[in-house]
């Protein structure tokens, strides 16, 4: 009688514990600025570039619906985890409903997904563009981008829905106290006190065939746009598809590196200090929102002038090199 009351209540829904950074709980104020204004910058920017593509019909082309793409994905990465994150810096704010955590760890390895199709879709429409242009608007037709929307969105909801079975069929035994500043699939999958290795194999092989194979493809497609950029005969064309790939390429590598590193720190990395890995986690949630807007956007001439625009209709602004009539 008293094992199966054990039972019993080791399947009821719990309320975790975030504990935020662990061992720099007293720095959780000063650390909390520098997220604060990095979310703020990224929820900023990210809604000026949805909008601006949005309401400009001559931006309704692939490049620029992939950036829109990448902005709704980055708001929603971002906006899952940093506001729950700044409430427990600033407020204390660290219980956390099993339901609630479930929906957070959900729509962020969700949001994790669609942004890594969508960054690969990026590198596609890089590639034709630069290897294959003479077929650029017959290849990317509003059909071909629309299916690629889908695509993302199902293919994040099929890999992210499995999860929440199997962290639901796990006992807890009380355990709730989750040293992370957001919920994610292995965090939780620790705290329970039974077999997990279905969890772990389920999310190795999931990451390693969607966001590992996307890597390997974003590498082949950049590598394949190198090969043809240096058989250019100019200099400067060579130098400003150069000069776009290679921040393109930074911003990629902020996004995957910090995620795969907090991915492989789960399962094997035992001996990484953990206010060290909570933090690069962090990182990735909040650094790629904040520097997609400013580097697939404000580099690009064509988003920069519509931007001069909306804030400074008149011409009168006072930023002289962001835009020929500023």
């Amino acid at each position: 009688s008293t094992m199966f009351e054990l039972n019993e209540s080791s399947f009821d829904p719990i309320t975790f514990v975030l504990t935020g950074i662990p061992g720099m709980e007293e720095s959780h104020i000063w650390i909390s600025v520098p997220f604060c204004l990095m979310y703020i910058t990224a929820v900023f920017g990210n809604s000026v570039l949805l909008f601006v593509i949005i309401t400009d019909r001559s931006l309704h082309e692939p490049m620029y619906l992939f950036l829109a793409m990448l902005a709704v994905a980055d708001l929603m990465l971002s906006t899952t985890t940093v506001p729950k994150m700044l409430a427990i810096f600033w407020f204390s704010a660290r219980e956390i409903s099993f339901d609630a955590c479930i929906t957070q760890m959900f729509f962020t390895h969700f949001s994790f997904i669609v942004e890594s199709s969508v960054l690969l879709a990026m590198a596609f429409d890089r590639y034709v563009a630069v290897c294959d242009p003479l077929r650029y608007s017959s290849t990317l037709t509003p059909s071909v981008i629309g299916k690629i929307a889908v695509t993302a969105v199902v293919r994040g909801f099929c890999i992210m829905f499995p999860p929440i079975f199997l962290l639901k069929r796990l006992p807890y035994c009380g355990h709730n106290v989750m040293p992370h500043t957001y919920c994610e699939h292995m965090g939780i999958a620790r705290l329970a006190c039974a077999d997990i290795k279905a969890n772990v194999w389920y999310g190795l092989t999931t990451a390693l065939l969607s966001s590992g194979l996307d890597v390997v493809l974003i590498t082949v497609s950049y590598a394949l746009i190198l090969r043809t950029v240096f058989r250019l005969p100019s200099p400067e064309a060579r130098l400003k598809t150069l000069s776009t790939c290679g921040s393109h390429l930074c911003v990629i590598l902020m996004f995957y590196m910090p995620a795969f590193f907090s991915f492989l720190t789960h399962r094997f990395g035992h001996q990484i200090p953990s206010h060290i890995h909570i933090l690069l986690a962090n990182l990735y949630v909040v650094v790629p929102p904040m520097l997609n807007p400013i580097v697939y956007g404000v580099r690009t001439r064509q988003i920069r002038d519509r931007v001069v625009r909306l804030f400074c209709p008149t011409g009168e602004c006072p930023c002289p090199s962001w835009g020929s009539r500023c």
